[in-house]
């Protein structure tokens, strides 16, 4: 069987059982495990099923962005150049919101060991990796907390983002669309991601080449009330050309080769 064949079988596994094992699609196909983990992320970086431990499963829909752990291991080569193209716009002393989602974990850990200021996060993972840094101020806006995430939101959340005003926000996103404009999927954090963006100078969205043209269930915001847009060169390019066709800053981020055998 050739590759390209397996991996058809594999996506039809997937849409029949909705979640696959590495090691069962190993036995059956009869190669090896690494080659099933190869074929998985191959076909995770196109979208077309969400790679989790031991194997994958269906991909989310508009309505759900599936699990974090799921989308910790989906593009993180993309994922790693947007957030060192990011970190690279933070100036010292300046006050920061971090947002949630793994792109924004990725932001976090990308931010020089010179950065001496403030950041504002509603996510419990990006306070944690910054904890350690005592260089660091690191303000958890606390609220409730969504199971798998560590996303805070809610009354509490609104509040403490509404009693700041910050230099530059880095947001996470559902889909980023040129008409549909800024879209997630959990409408008390997209409360709190306006409240950010009404109170920050500078607001970069984070969204991997995948999310272009991608439409989520919730709107946030158009695109008009953010500054520019950190994608990667991967994607196609005709997603790109209609935001920068609609007035939008698009920064992108360049993938190396080796970045992309790196996160394999």
């Amino acid at each position: 069987m050739l590759p390209t064949q397996r991996r058809q079988a594999i996506l039809a596994q997937v849409r029949r059982q909705s979640a696959v094992s590495a090691d069962d699609l190993a036995r059956e196909f009869g190669v090896s495990v690494e080659t099933i983990r190869r074929d998985l992320r191959r076909l995770g970086e196109k979208g077309l099923l969400d790679r989790v431990y031991g194997g994958a499963t269906r991909p989310a829909g508009r309505s759900s962005e599936g699990s974090f752990a799921a989308r910790s291991m989906r593009r993180m080569a993309a994922k790693r150049a947007i957030a060192q193209r990011a970190a690279s716009l933070v100036e010292p002393g300046e006050t920061v919101v971090i947002d949630v989602g793994t792109t924004a974990l990725e932001v976090a850990r990308a931010l020089p060991a010179s950065f001496e200021g403030r950041v504002l996060t509603n996510s419990v993972p990006v306070a944690m990796e910054l904890s350690g840094r005592r260089e660091v101020e690191i303000l958890l806006c606390g609220g409730q907390v969504r199971h798998g995430d560590g996303a805070c939101s809610g009354g509490h959340a609104e509040t403490f983002f509404a009693e700041f005003y910050a230099d530059k926000a880095f947001l996470g996103s559902g889909g980023v669309h040129a008409e549909a404009g800024l879209t997630d999927y959990y409408p008390s954090e997209v409360v709190v991601r306006r409240t950010i963006i009404g109170h920050t100078a500078a607001c970069y969205v984070l969204a991997d080449s995948s999310k272009l043209g991608t439409i989520a269930v919730h709107r946030v915001c158009p695109l008009d009330r953010v500054t520019a847009v950190l994608t990667d060169d991967q994607g196609e390019t005709s997603a790109q050309e209609a935001l920068a066709d609609a007035g939008v800053t698009v920064l992108r981020a360049s993938v190396t080769e080796r970045e992309t055998q790196g996160c394999a």
